[in-house]
């Protein structure tokens, strides 16, 4: 590992704990309690790509909201040929783009923009495309799972943080006519934190129930939508429900 490199990554501050070349492992400012949330999100995405990745060669991978790159070289390291993580926050650019250097990942690029303005983006579809920890933190969630359909090839999984469930019949302009409540949304304010690094960008974040988010999968296209069970040993959110992974595939 090239030790002007090396100097670099060590006078960063790093929200996951990266495996370097050397043998070394980056400090965290993740509080350890919380370490696990990653370890169990790759569990879990592991189990659904590595069959696939077996299978097929020369797979494409889509990073959307990529932050430091963690998860983009995990999908490299799984054996997608190239790898595209989209940030919106110039910091975690540099940050994944560094990491990749040091990783000497040379089938990774990392480009600056976030969901809302993908199309204008110089990014392509790819066969995989991930979506951890996004959605909840967005004004429009549902144009988002739309975007990450329009430019997924096989493949989707999301990963998010979930709001309670309502179901039953609304009255739809009058009593005399009601439909039904396919789901809904819980309110979460983050307009203190838009500085933060891993908070919300505009502030206003809509988190779905679990059923809402399988619901709104199918609406926009994907088939055989399912949440993938978390292993026993799960981050304690995934384990109660409180987060989920579900996953979509193309037809």
């Amino acid at each position: 590992m090239d030790p002007e490199i090396k100097q670099k990554v060590n006078q960063r501050n790093w929200f996951y704990r990266f495996d370097l070349p050397d043998g070394s492992v980056t400090e965290s400012y993740l509080p350890a309690s919380a370490q696990q949330v990653h370890t169990t999100r790759l569990e879990m995405v592991e189990r659904v790509l590595k069959p696939l990745l077996a299978k097929h060669h020369g797979l494409s991978g889509l990073d959307l909201a990529s932050h430091q790159g963690w998860f983009s070289l995990k999908l490299a390291a799984m054996g997608c040929a190239s790898v595209t993580g989209m940030e919106p926050r110039p910091g975690h650019i540099d940050d994944a783009r560094l990491m990749a250097r040091a990783s000497s990942a040379e089938n990774i690029r990392f480009v600056k923009s976030d969901i809302q303005n993908i199309d204008a983006t110089d990014i392509e579809p790819a066969d995989i495309v991930l979506m951890l920890g996004l959605i909840y933190h967005l004004e429009n969630p549902v144009a988002a799972i739309r975007a990450a359909r329009a430019y997924c090839r096989r493949v989707c999984l999301i990963e998010t943080q979930v709001g309670p469930h309502l179901s039953g019949m609304l009255d739809w302009g009058s009593h005399e006519f009601v439909r039904p409540i396919q789901g809904c949304f819980t309110v979460i304010d983050e307009t203190e934190e838009t500085h933060g690094g891993e908070a919300s960008t505009d502030g206003i974040c809509l988190a779905p129930s679990a059923e809402t988010l399988l619901w709104i999968m199918e609406k926009v296209g994907f088939v055989e939508v399912a949440l993938v069970s978390p292993p026993a040993d799960a981050y304690e959110q995934h384990r109660h429900g409180k987060r989920v992974l579900a996953v979509g595939w193309v037809p």
